[in-house]
């Protein structure tokens, strides 16, 4: 079963839907004890870090989040669902992040002629052609929508990168926690093949 986590915000239903069509057997729950005991993790995420956390915190579910992604089953964070896993956003100074990986969460620069929030379809790197991007083709499309991204990220966690006025890191994988800045849910058959890549990991 996998576990899609509510903590009060965050586009759930799609990512369900994108699940249910993969027949995969889903549950969108915060309870502590299904997510602890699910196979697979997903953390999505829409809105601010700051609002995000405190969300979690609310609802007791910092610790269950941090216990699920060490614990050596697939975790997938999704959006803001990756930023969170980082330890602050500038989006949220004096904010504290799950503090799982390491790197910068900063803005994207609004001085290159480009709009922000950065949303639409952008062609993606791969530096890990393996896990999630295991079959997936270089330069295939994936749809984003924030204005904070990724970067300064530890070297060999960096699954993906992508370009938009600056390199954004837009996906993160190191064991079995993995994360994309994009929304497979939103990326047609190559963010269904993701997934699909995603619920085929054991942990």
């Amino acid at each position: 079963m996998v576990a899609i986590i509510d903590y009060g915000a965050g586009n759930l239903s799609s990512v369900k839907k994108a699940l249910d069509y993969l027949g995969a057997e889903s549950e969108i729950t915060q309870d502590r004890g299904k997510i602890i005991s699910a196979s697979h993790v997903i953390l999505p995420g829409v809105g601010s870090f700051g609002d995000a956390m405190k969300s979690m915190e609310e609802r007791g579910l910092v610790d269950t989040v941090k216990e699920a992604a060490l614990s050596g089953k697939p975790f997938l964070g999704i959006c803001l669902g990756l930023q969170l896993l980082f330890e602050r956003s500038e989006e949220s100074p004096g904010v504290k992040g799950l503090g799982l990986l390491n790197g910068t969460i900063t803005e994207i620069p609004r001085n290159n002629g480009l709009k922000v929030p950065h949303m639409g379809w952008n062609s993606v790197k791969l530096m890990q052609k393996s896990g999630i991007f295991r079959d997936i083709q270089e330069e295939s499309y994936f749809y984003f929508v924030h204005s904070f991204y990724l970067k300064d990220a530890d070297e060999d966690t960096v699954a993906a990168t992508t370009e938009y006025g600056v390199t954004i890191e837009c996906a993160v994988q190191k064991g079995n926690l993995c994360a994309t800045q994009f929304h497979p849910e939103k990326s047609g058959k190559t963010g269904l093949k993701l997934l699909e890549n995603f619920l085929n990991t054991e942990g």
